[in-house]
């Protein structure tokens, strides 16, 4: 089954990622392909790039595939894609990879991103997710600890994916004190190289103590019953959906954590694969770009603190405010 929520297409075409998975049921689908796609207005918005909101699930059956029901499946999801004429653009997502994505153009194209660079994409999204996450938390340290570096600062990240895994080279390499929660044997192998990285358990994840959480795997993870056990001075990762309800901001500024919201803080893979790919950006401007994740990040706290808010409360204020002017500097 395939679904495309288009949230909104104030700013440009709605662009967001294919997810696939089985869920629970149909409604469990549609509930987070329209979920996601709201979300993505606000990463476009806040991020000030020339993109809508929307998001496309595909919803698995129970059993698994084979190969040649998983390609045969990807091509009719293209077909249906080049049927839409444009109104929805897509790129990779949960379940789905840049191999995939490949699949999906040959009958999809144009309106397919991510895909590999052999088929003349710009490859996976995860490192370039990871950069602004990395950025973003050098706003967070020189906001909370006077000095715009993770070195010396403890960073829990849970979740060592695509993103996960290039965050926490990142922080290495910066100097920073990691740990990581990851069920996956995958992860485990990939980041044994690293002596010094302590391994969390999944359950002991949320209240270890550390300077900085970052949590770069499932959504809906700070609630009103996680929120009491955090011992952290600051959420900033790169999770879509972090809080299980617009109330979870507030008892995250009360308790006196301070949150970057998810949706300006993972804007840097749909950024930098989509400037690259349809408007031409070289690698040097994506960088340039994703980076400026820091400074948005900056200003959302300044409003935060201008106007009594929370932050979450304030990066959607900015997001709105560019939605109303219904332009982005496309050309900046």
């Amino acid at each position: 089954m395939f679904l495309v929520a288009v949230h909104s297409s104030r700013l440009g075409p709605a662009t967001g990622g294919t997810r696939m998975m089985a869920y629970p049921s149909l409604d469990d689908a549609r509930s987070d392909a329209m979920r996601l796609a709201g979300a993505m207005t606000y990463k476009w918005a806040a991020a000030d790039f020339p993109r809508g909101g929307g998001k496309a699930v595909i919803a698995l059956p129970s059993a698994p595939l084979t190969p040649a029901e998983r390609t045969g499946l990807l091509r009719r999801y293209g077909t249906f894609l080049r049927e839409l004429s444009g109104r929805f653009w897509t790129g990779g997502d949960v379940g789905t990879s840049s191999a995939d994505m490949d699949v999906i153009a040959e009958s999809g194209a144009p309106y397919v991103f991510s895909r590999t660079p052999e088929r003349g994409g710009a490859g996976g999204s995860g490192s370039w997710t990871a950069r602004g996450v990395f950025a973003a938390i050098e706003t967070v340290c020189g906001r909370l600890f006077g000095e715009a570096s993770p070195r010396g600062r403890s960073v829990v990240v849970q979740g060592a994916g695509s993103v996960g895994a290039s965050l926490i080279e990142r922080l290495v390499a910066a100097g920073a004190r990691v740990s990581w929660s990851d069920p996956s044997p995958t992860a485990a192998a990939r980041l044994s190289v690293h002596a010094a990285l302590a391994r969390v358990a999944p359950d002991r994840c949320l209240d270890a103590e550390a300077d900085l959480f970052a949590p770069c795997a499932l959504g809906r993870v700070l609630s009103a019953e996680t929120i009491p056990g955090l011992r952290t001075r600051a959420v900033v990762g790169a999770a879509n959906d972090q809080l299980a309800e617009p109330e979870d901001a507030a008892r995250l500024r009360d308790r006196g954590i301070l949150y970057a919201p998810d949706f300006v803080v993972n804007a840097g893979g749909a950024v930098a694969i989509t400037g690259i790919e349809a408007l031409g950006w070289s690698a040097a401007r994506a960088e340039r770009e994703v980076d400026r994740i820091g400074e948005t990040l900056s200003r959302v706290f300044a409003a935060a603190d201008r106007e009594g808010l929370t932050t979450e409360a304030a990066a959607r204020r900015l997001a709105e405010e560019r939605l109303r002017a219904g332009r982005s500097q496309e050309g900046r």
